[in-house]
């Protein structure tokens, strides 16, 4: 992402949930940013019952573009975000919109050459996978596993240059919209009761011939996303599927052949195992490099992170054999 001396404005737009922890870091990152482009920072209090409102709040006194909105309830249909980021839609005014979850932080140049990015390349949806800050083993052997399904599944500098619906992808952590896209077709509403709604709008938007543009590996803008293995496992169960066409089918599938598959080539030949072992070892070489992650660690840790992706789809065939998700203390 290339800089750009004119720019449009950015309405930067966070919902927020218990963050407490996070909010007021990335209000304070986004305040520091020097430049006209952020108009506006809009945080939505999606019924917090910790200190988060209060924190925005203190915000609010340092910075006039920070703005409250309190939730009035969630309406039946509705998810929590999908809510969270229509209602604070409505109230954006600027050229874009660029939703960014509480727990992300970012650089000071990041803003300027994410529009930068957009305009240039002219996108109508420019998403980031954050690069993963990851301190615990529970992180380290749950969080990369992201990264290899959508690296290894779907190269992601073909979003953009594709034209298949297929081959869209999007991470609700960060999503930048051109906000006369938005307002036509309003996507979170179309979307309101969709748990992987980010996955669902981008291949909305490339079937509405819009541009599509996913990324990773940008150093201007990380996250911390879970920080036990308790989250990581209730949070990868709610959308590991839509990697594979919301199937669980396909997803075992994958699993299966990513974890057993050795078994079957070293029947036919050690030569062939040697060879389709090397080639695993080097597509974790370039997804770590790619995702700006510990090479070391994802190598010796690759037996654990397979293991705990089958324990992503386990979980989740679980949840829906009992009717329901969870996130956050609510049923999705």
């Amino acid at each position: 992402m290339k800089d750009n001396a004119s720019l449009p404005t950015l309405s930067v737009l966070i919902p927020a949930r218990n963050e407490a922890s996070n909010i007021g870091l990335i209000l304070h990152d986004l305040i520091r940013i020097e430049g006209e482009e952020i108009r506006e920072i809009i945080v939505y209090d999606d019924a917090s019952d910790d200190a988060t409102p209060d924190i925005v709040s203190e915000y609010m006194l340092q910075d006039e573009r920070i703005r409250l909105l309190r939730s009035q309830g969630l309406p039946d249909g509705w998810l929590g975000k999908n809510n969270a980021c229509h209602r604070l839609a409505q109230e954006a005014r600027g050229d874009y919109f660029l939703f960014l979850d509480a727990d992300v932080r970012v650089a000071p140049d990041f803003i300027n050459r994410l529009l930068a990015y957009a305009v240039g390349k002219k996108v109508s949806l420019l998403s980031i996978f954050p690069c993963q800050t990851m301190y615990s083993w529970a992180e380290k052997i749950t969080v990369p596993n992201m990264h290899v399904i959508l690296l290894s599944l779907l190269l992601l500098p073909m979003v953009r240059r594709v034209g298949f619906s297929s081959v869209a992808a999007a991470n609700g952590q960060c999503m930048l919209f051109e906000s006369r896209v938005y307002r036509a077709l309003l996507p979170h509403l179309r979307f309101r009761a969709s748990r992987a709604e980010d996955i669902e709008i981008a291949r909305y938007l490339r079937k509405q011939k819009e541009r599509v543009a996913c990324l990773t590996g940008v150093a201007t803008i990380r996250c911390r996303m879970y920080d036990s293995l308790d989250s990581a496992i209730e949070g990868f169960s709610k959308n590991v599927t839509f990697f594979f066409g919301n199937s669980y089918v396909g997803a075992i599938f994958y699993w299966l052949l990513t974890t057993l598959g050795w078994v079957f080539v070293g029947i036919s030949s050690f030569e062939l195992l040697l060879l389709y072992l090397s080639m695993g070892l080097l597509m974790r070489l370039f997804i770590s490099l790619t995702a700006l992650q510990n090479v070391f660690n994802n190598i010796i840790l690759a037996i654990p992170q397979q293991l705990m992706l089958g324990a992503f789809i386990v979980k989740s065939l679980k949840n829906k054999h009992r009717g329901y998700f969870s996130w956050k203390g609510r049923k999705l």
